[in-house]
């Protein structure tokens, strides 16, 4: 079990395009530990003395950074790549914004708004909403990936069966994510850190907030799933408590997104489980939750179902 972090990999090194041909910044053995500094989504863009007229200039071109890519010793096409998020550190500044033409309902609000959180780093106050909410602390890497096999460059915005921007908010500190590997040494890469969002993402934005990240990752031969599946230590909505199983359907077809994020689940199941796929199905029905994690980054939108271990014998 790993002890510390290793190695430090900066946020000057970062990538604004997923391409299998990027030069690795580290190379790094199985089961080591990483701490990756990450930017803001704008890339630095916005900082806490901006306002709105930041997005008159704004270079839609240079968002959504990644820092990386590192490539993992060992990692061939076809295995999957575990990523254990061990803890994050957030900076105690983040922004949200309303950017012009960009959200679920961009035509309903055109104009451009931006809004700036301090906060305490350790979560030991709430994040304000002026004197109107309290938001809790939920700090989570929105986008995390792996090189697609196709030749690159490949937009860093919308989210792909190899990773990327799922904007999945579980995959806080202790969640385990697992990845379909491409390339070798699957040239991994993380960043678009929030202190906290909702699921969907409506608007957009979450709380945009630089913060470093430590992780742990590792390799196992063959098996890689079609989609990211994930593995939190925590239920958010329910009595239950315990680890819960996460799969995602990605895609430009919300339905068939959801039928994918299903369909991983009922082969988790038959897999870790041995239920008949039927069983697994209305199981399913009945214990799971089936949530819209992000449709705002077009042209793909992200559906994950969410199954508690707690609920199986032994568990």
């Amino acid at each position: 079990m790993a002890t510390g972090p290793s190695h430090t990999i900066h946020r000057n090194h970062c990538h604004y395009a997923w391409d299998r041909s990027l030069a690795p910044v580290l190379q790094a053995a199985p089961g080591e530990t990483l701490t990756f500094d990450i930017t803001d989504a704008s890339g630095g863009q916005i900082t806490p003395k901006s306002n709105a007229a930041v997005f008159a200039n704004y270079d839609a071109d240079h968002v959504n950074p990644v820092t990386g890519p590192v490539f993992i010793d060992g990692a061939k096409p076809g295995d999957t790549l575990v990523i254990k998020l061990e803890s994050y550190a957030p900076s105690g500044w983040g922004w949200t914004a309303n950017i012009p033409g960009f959200g679920l309902l961009a035509d309903d609000f055109p104009d451009a708004a931006l809004l700036h959180w301090n906060y305490q780093p350790d979560g030991s106050r709430p994040l304000l909403f002026s004197d109107k909410a309290e938001i809790p602390l939920a700090p989570f890497a929105g986008t995390i990936g792996v090189a697609p096999a196709e030749p690159g460059p490949h937009s860093i915005i919308p989210p792909r069966h190899v990773g990327g921007n799922i904007d999945v908010r579980d995959l806080i500190a202790g969640s385990i994510l697992y990845l379909p590997v491409e390339v070798d040494g699957a040239l991994f890469s993380i960043g678009d850190t929030h202190a906290a969002q909702g699921d969907g993402e409506v608007c957009g934005t979450a709380i945009e907030s630089p913060m470093q990240v430590s992780l742990a990752l590792d390799v196992i031969k063959g098996e890689a799933p079609k989609m990211p599946r994930i593995v939190t230590p925590q239920r958010r909505v329910s009595s239950s408590t315990g680890s819960v199983q996460i799969t995602t359907g990605i895609g430009p077809d919300l339905h068939e997104a959801c039928r994918a994020a299903v369909r991983g689940m009922i082969d988790l199941a038959g897999k870790v489980h041995g239920l008949s796929a039927i069983d697994a199905y209305m199981l399913c029905s009945v214990a799971g939750d089936l949530r819209i994690s992000q449709i705002v980054d077009a042209p793909n939108w992200t559906v994950s179902f969410h199954l508690p271990d707690s609920i199986f014998s032994g568990a």
